[in-house]
């Protein structure tokens, strides 16, 4: 696809002052990825000159009058999801080559000057298509250009499994599949079902932590923008902070807390399973926040997602199901005791209540010191050498 500009001599040039790619003039977007990020690089821009004049120098000052006045406005755009095909590639790359369209079209990320590294790295979205584009601003005369723009699905197209086109391994399906099932489980019966909850909500710490320690200590890999949470301290303090807000808000009403864990964690595993199927931009929720305890980069990448008609349809499905267990949970538990006894109090009735009953069989069960003692005598006597049968010299007094 070719498409034509024309710009006047006031207008900045993209790439005009290239040092590092190999064109003299450069207003490519060069792209690459990973699992985790996504990173953009471009050439410097030029002030802008007439036809048959000597381009303005690069490097002969930083005063206003030289390319350090100009400024780059990074932009980001996403294709409809779930959409692969070249023909809407190329009907949406259209609005995102001159300025206007794609100040009318994108969202703006992040303004870069001079004195920044021509340098904007972004989450990976395997599976989703984004184009990036950057204009080139120069605040003295007003005036703006374009870069040719990039984009990617951050995946490939020639692989088998796990590529574009059939995204997710079988195992990693059959595995949220299953999931999904205890955590609809969790969702409506949690509360009730104690033990299970509390072997779901395990599972799902324990299997983060250590999914974690795995992927930093061994060789295995695997394929909010704020400026401030760009720092890793920051970011972990507010992240642990918020973790602990929650419960201790909900304090003096712990049955409530629990259920509410159970809906929301229960019916969000369902929307784990949904995106191993379709993708959706609800699943980052949680992926951002293990990419950032993963990758010592990611902290650098700005993290915006598409929010469209399926991602809609999916939040109502997982707000339904949290509403209903909710509900349903709080109904079926009032009037009941808040939580299952504790184990201890439990062995510590049964033992008052045989003490003092009588009749109770049980009772007359001797205590847990002389039935160890006695299995321990009952054990030491298997490995004792039989007497051989036979005669026997008498006593002699």
């Amino acid at each position: 696809m070719a498409i034509l500009l024309s710009y006047s001599e006031r207008d900045p040039v993209p790439g005009g002052c290239n040092l590092e790619f190999d064109l003299d003039i450069d207003p490519n977007i060069y792209l690459e990825y990973n699992f985790f990020e996504t990173t953009i690089k471009f050439a410097p821009a030029n002030l802008g000159y007439a036809r048959g004049v000597d381009p303005p120098p690069c490097d002969a000052g930083t005063d206003q009058d030289s390319r350090w006045r100009l400024q780059y406005d990074v932009y980001q755009y996403f294709l409809p999801e779930n959409d692969l095909t070249e023909e809407m590639l190329l009907k949406h790359l259209q609005r995102m080559v001159s300025v206007p369209q794609v100040k009318a079209s994108a969202l703006k990320v992040v303004t870069l000057t001079a004195n920044d590294k021509t340098s904007v790295s972004f989450s990976s979205l395997p599976g989703q298509g984004v184009i990036y584009n950057v204009i080139v601003w120069d605040p003295f005369l007003n005036t703006s250009a374009a870069y040719i723009p990039a984009h990617t699905y951050a995946c490939s197209f020639e692989a088998g499994e796990g590529s574009c086109a059939s995204l997710g391994r079988v195992s990693s399906k059959v595995f949220f599949t299953l999931f999904a099932l205890l955590g609809f489980f969790i969702c409506f019966f949690g509360h009730r079902f104690w033990k299970t909850e509390l072997f779901f909500i395990g599972f799902i710490i324990m299997g983060f932590f250590f999914y974690i320690l795995i992927t930093r200590l061994t060789p295995i890999k695997y394929d909010g923008n704020l400026k401030i949470f760009h720092d890793d301290g920051v970011f972990w303090v507010t992240f642990s902070c918020i973790a602990i807000l929650i419960p201790v808000v909900f304090m003096g009403c712990l049955r409530i807390l629990n259920i509410l864990t159970c809906g929301v964690i229960g019916s969000y595993s369902v929307v784990l399973a949904i995106d191993s199927y379709w993708s959706t931009s609800l699943s980052y929720i949680t992926l951002n926040v293990l990419k950032r305890a993963l990758n010592k980069d990611f902290h650098r990448a700005f993290t915006n997602v598409p929010f469209q008609t399926n991602d809609f349809i999916i939040l109502a499905v997982w707000g339904m199901l949290a509403v209903s267990g909710i509900t349903l949970q709080i109904r079926r538990e009032r009037g009941r005791p808040f939580f299952p006894p504790h184990p201890y109090k439990l062995w510590k009735q049964e033992r008052e209540r045989r003490v003092t009953n009588i009749l109770d069989p049980s009772y007359h069960i001797p205590p847990l010191r002389e039935r160890l003692y006695g299995r321990l005598t009952q054990i030491k006597g298997l490995f004792q050498k039989e007497q051989p049968a036979g005669e026997r010299t008498p006593l002699l007094l």
